[in-house]
This record gives C-alpha cells, sequence and structure tokens, in this order.
C-alpha cells in the first residue's frame, strides 16, 4: 500500500469526521478539530522559531557584533517578561510586554488600513475622473456616470459610519436629517458589497465541497485499481 494511498485514507477519515458536525456537535468531529488546531499551532510554532526566533535573536546574539548584542537586550527582556504569563502569581510582570505588542500591532494596523486602504480608495476614487483616455462622447459619459457611481458609494459609506448626533428636545439622539438620508443610501451600499462578499464566500464554500466530492471519487478509484476490482 503506498503512502498516497494511505494520506488519502487518513485524508478520507478526517472529512467524514468534519462532515460529521451535520449532525450536530460529536466526539469525532471534536477530534478532527483538537488535531487541526494541535498541528497548526505546532507549525506556527517551528516555523517562528525556524525563521524568526533563531535567525533574529539567538545567532545574531551568539556571533553578531557588540552593537547588534546591545539592541537585542530589550526584545529578549520583553520575552522573558512574556514568558511569565503562564503563570498566575507572575501575570503583572508581563503587561509591559502585552502593552509593546498591542500598541505596535495598532499603530502597524491602522498604518496599513489608512497606507494601504483608505488613500488607494481615494487615489481610485480619483482616477474615475480621468477622462483623458476618452475617444468618444459615449465613452466620455459612461467613464463620467461610472466615476459618479463610485464616488456616491465611497462617500456615502463613509457617512454611514459618522456617529455623531445632538439631542433633541424630547431627551432622544438623532443625526442630522440630511446626514441620515445619506446614511441610508450607504446602507444600500453596503447591502450590496455585504451580499456580494457573501455570494463569494459561498462560492468558494461549495467549490471546497465539490474539491472534497472529486477526492472522494479519486481515493476510490484507487482503492479498485488496488485490490483489483472494476
Amino acid at each position: 500500500m503506498s503512502a498516497d494511498l494511505i494520506a488519502g485514507f487518513i485524508a478520507f477519515l478526517f472529512t467524514l469526521f468534519i462532515f460529521s458536525y451535520l449532525i450536530g456537535d460529536n466526539p469525532l468531529f471534536r477530534i478532527a478539530v483538537y488535531i487541526f488546531v494541535g498541528v497548526s499551532a505546532g507549525y506556527v510554532a517551528a516555523v517562528a522559531l525556524r525563521q524568526v526566533v533563531l535567525p533574529d535573536l539567538f545567532l545574531p546574539l551568539k556571533s553578531g557584533t557588540f552593537t547588534q548584542k546591545a539592541l537585542l537586550i530589550i526584545p529578549l527582556l520583553l520575552s522573558a517578561l512574556l514568558l511569565t504569563k503562564v503563570s498566575p502569581q507572575l501575570t503583572q510582570l508581563g503587561m509591559p510586554a502585552m502593552a509593546v505588542i498591542v500598541g505596535v500591532s495598532a499603530a502597524v494596523a491602522v498604518g496599513g488600513s489608512v497606507t494601504g486602504t483608505l488613500f488607494p480608495q481615494i487615489q481610485a476614487t480619483i482616477n474615475m475622473f480621468d477622462t483623458h483616455s476618452a475617444t468618444s462622447a459615449s465613452q466620455l459619459a459612461g467613464m463620467l456616470l461610472n466615476g459618479v457611481w463610485i464616488l456616491a458609494g465611497v462617500t456615502t459609506t463613509l457617512v454611514y459610519f459618522h456617529f455623531g448626533a445632538r439631542t433633541t428636545r424630547d431627551g432622544s439622539v438623532h443625526r442630522l436629517g440630511l446626514i441620515e438620508l445619506i446614511a441610508l443610501v450607504g446602507s444600500i451600499f453596503l447591502a450590496i458589497t455585504l451580499g456580494v462578499l457573501f455570494a463569494g464566500v459561498y462560492s468558494a464554500a461549495l467549490t471546497a465541497l465539490i474539491e472534497r466530492f472529486h477526492f472522494f471519487g479519486t481515493l476510490a478509484g484507487q482503492i479498485r485499481a488496488l485490490f483489483g476490482l472494476h
């Protein structure tokens, strides 16, 4: 029996374990999930140790220059403090390391969102009104219409997330009527976008399901060939 067939049989079993969730939570599904989480965590830990910790921390400490060793004292100290989170009695010592991680992560996320999403979206919206490449009146009108449509979608969606409001005489809090109207249009654009995203996720899931059925057929063919069945 070949290694490929054994791997295929194991994959077949785990696929059935996952599909067993259709009848409710059960031990087989939990086994598959636990193994998946364990293998994923082990793989990530191995990759981090081999590609980050060893080349960027331990090897420079062993054979790096004095400057490199001095600069590595801070991350080494923070790493040691982070390990104290394992003990409930020493968990407070790991708070500085957690603060650094959260702060750096937040800065990277915000910076990435601004420079990688917001600014490119603004630039792309502006570029929609670049009509220099238009060669006819109909093409020019189409480009302008498309630009207006994109601009309306971007603007109304951003206004939808404007939560500034004022208190009325009866004590209730409401946004301005114009803001509410624009936000309503933005909610329509959001609904369309989320619907498209859901359709894409559903399509991807359906593709994965078809691939699993194709895998079952291929595995069945290999088993028939192995035992000489027709």
